[in-house]
């Protein structure tokens, strides 16, 4: 396969800007009324955005002039020409461009939609939808989409929160990688290739099937795509012992701007470096990620264990904060919150439920639990032993017992409208923080917590070595969820806001100056960028510091070195410098 060449002409005017720029990143002395206030301004500006209208003018294009120049029953002939014109295999491109016109429009558009906020009426459609099955379709689409100044919306599995691989108020197109899902995997040298439209789920089976004693420290939702996943930092069970998904990722093969097919060694190491935790839809198009797996034991062990109120979860919850980030690098454990119903009819109480994933048998788990997590009063009875690739299909709430074909499931098992949220905890919560929580948990009812515990090989890694920045420091990750079945933009707006009223309480427990998220967990909430001028950088600062915090600057460099033009944008993708 020929690559092209990495070329920087892009002149580095980042350190002037920032000396003769004051930069706000946020305003010390905040209080929980004043951000509660801020939050109320935030919900009431994205409203319109969460229920299907964007902000307009992406990138100050006249909307109404690419409408004209670009008609619906024009497009398929525009690209199958575009490829043939700039030297692009054409082969097989006229049956995966799906317009409106297409019977199977509307099917492949929803296949791929993992939220039903953005499965409305209102919600803006794509023009059309490429799934290309070659590299070279992909090539043909970003320098026709490039010459007609049409946004490209990229997506793999589908499972941005704010839907921003395949919305747009823009004029856009889908290119949905899903037919791009091959998994190459090398028992020899430890190593697998996967490409972006894989699912986890697909990359895991593949994993297993070749091997018993090699795994990849991945997410634990199979039906979550490759290209978000890895691009974002992905992280999973393992990472206090092999870190994230992105320490992994030894090579990529990427679509630049141009159309040129580039590898690690041809795109340049602060291309590669960018597109392991950078977001690799403000860089280009990833094909593909070369991995090196790690050893995982024979035999593992899981369980998931409940506790309420009544069984005494906020001493366990209190203890389990104590150890969770320092005890052995081989266990993982979650704890989630949530609102329940009590003994009592009429009332509710708080079920703290761990999920773990020990790397060794129960015996040994048994007996580190005992010593450093007596309090949870875990039995042998609460463990399952099983292979590494069937602790997946556990953490994924299937049966134990279940084929390990369930993996192969591209599609969740049930949708609903859901929205997230992220923060990072660097100081212990006390007693009297953690006895508040509980009060507003049963307060709000639909919204859940779920720690993930930091420490180990994630304490190891230096921030600079990835975007992903939130390492040594950080006592665990926080991930607020609400998920709702009611349809309507009064329930969509209810249970929104009770996800932001529980992010404002929990401001005093969490990262300050900024207050840290993380980039897979996308949230509007944190800023939208317009893309207009000069405005585009502070727009993108005040999201891309709290998901990147150091690693931004150096993000905004390597944008403007290989997408100068800004073509390859969303809502809070990495913005340009402005000119000076």
């Amino acid at each position: 396969m020929r690559y092209g060449l990495y070329k920087s002409d892009a002149p580095n005017v980042l350190s002037t800007l920032l000396k003769t720029t004051s930069l706000l990143i946020t305003s010390p002395l905040i209080n929980i009324l004043s951000t509660y206030q801020n939050m109320n301004t935030i919900a009431q500006r994205n409203e319109v955005h969460q229920n299907g209208d964007r902000n307009k003018n992406e990138n100050g294009d006249d909307n109404n002039i690419i409408h004209t120049l670009i008609q619906p029953h024009k497009l398929k002939d525009s690209i199958i020409e575009s490829l043939h014109n700039d030297g692009f295999s054409s082969t097989s491109i006229s049956s995966v461009i799906y317009t409106k016109e297409n019977p199977s429009y509307s099917t492949v558009l929803n296949s791929q939609i993992r939220n039903l906020r953005f499965i409305t009426p209102t919600t803006p459609k794509p023009l059309l939808i490429i799934t290309p099955l070659h590299a070279s379709h992909v090539q043909g689409a970003v320098t026709w989409a490039k010459k007609k100044r049409l946004q490209m919306k990229i997506r793999s599995g589908g499972h941005d929160y704010e839907g921003l691989s395949y919305v747009s108020n823009s004029p856009f197109f889908i290119l949905d990688m899903f037919n791009l899902r091959s998994v190459q995997v090398n028992v020899e040298d430890e190593t697998a290739w996967v490409q972006t439209g894989a699912t986890l789920g697909e990359l895991i089976y593949n994993i297993g099937k070749n091997s018993n004693v090699l795994g990849f420290p991945a997410g634990v939702c199979p039906t979550v795509g490759v290209g978000g996943h890895f691009s974002g930092a992905g992280y999973g069970n393992m990472m206090r012992k092999y870190g994230l998904t992105i320490d992994n990722v030894i090579d990529a093969e990427i679509v630049d701007v141009n159309g040129r097919l580039l590898n690690r060694e041809t795109m340049g190491e602060d291309l590669f470096w960018a597109i392991r935790g950078g977001g690799g839809a403000s860089f280009g198009v990833i094909l593909s990620y070369k991995i090196k797996l790690v050893r995982v034991p024979e035999i593992v062990t899981v369980f998931r264990v409940t506790r309420t109120m009544e069984e005494n979860a906020l001493d366990i919850v209190l203890q389990w904060q104590e150890i969770a980030s320092t005890i052995d690098d081989n266990l993982f454990l979650r704890l989630t919150m949530d609102a329940v119903d009590g003994l009592v009819e009429g009332e509710k109480t708080v079920k703290a439920t761990f999920n773990t994933l020990f790397l060794g048998d129960s015996k040994t788990l048994i007996s580190i639990m005992r010593e450093q997590f007596p309090k949870l009063g875990l039995s042998e009875s609460d463990c399952y032993e099983a292979s590494w690739v069937d602790s997946v299909i556990f953490w994924a709430d299937d049966p134990i017992g279940t084929p390990i074909e369930s993996l192969l499931r591209r599609r969740p098992s049930k949708l609903s409208h859901l929205t997230r949220k992220s923060d990072y905890v660097r100081d212990p919560i006390s007693k009297d923080g953690f006895e508040f929580i509980f009060k507003k948990l049963i307060e709000l009812e639909a919204v859940r917590l779920t720690f993930n515990p930091y420490g180990g090989k994630m304490s190891e890694i230096p921030e600079e070595d990835a975007p992903f920045p939130h390492r040594k420091g950080n006592l665990f990750k926080i991930q607020y969820l609400c998920n709702w079945d009611e349809t309507g933009e009064e329930k969509a707006k209810y249970y929104t806001d009770l996800v932001r009223k529980l992010y404002v309480y929990m401001t005093p427990y969490v990262s300050k100056y900024p207050r840290r998220a993380y980039y897979n967990y996308r949230d509007l909430d944190l800023g939208v960028n317009k893309h207009d001028g000069s405005k585009s950088y502070i727009d993108g600062r005040k999201y891309g510091i709290q998901y990147f915090v150091n690693n931004f600057d150096k993000l905004v460099k390597v944008k403007g070195m290989v997408d100068p033009e800004n073509f390859f944008r969303n809502e809070q993708s990495i913005p340009l410098l402005p000119t000076m």
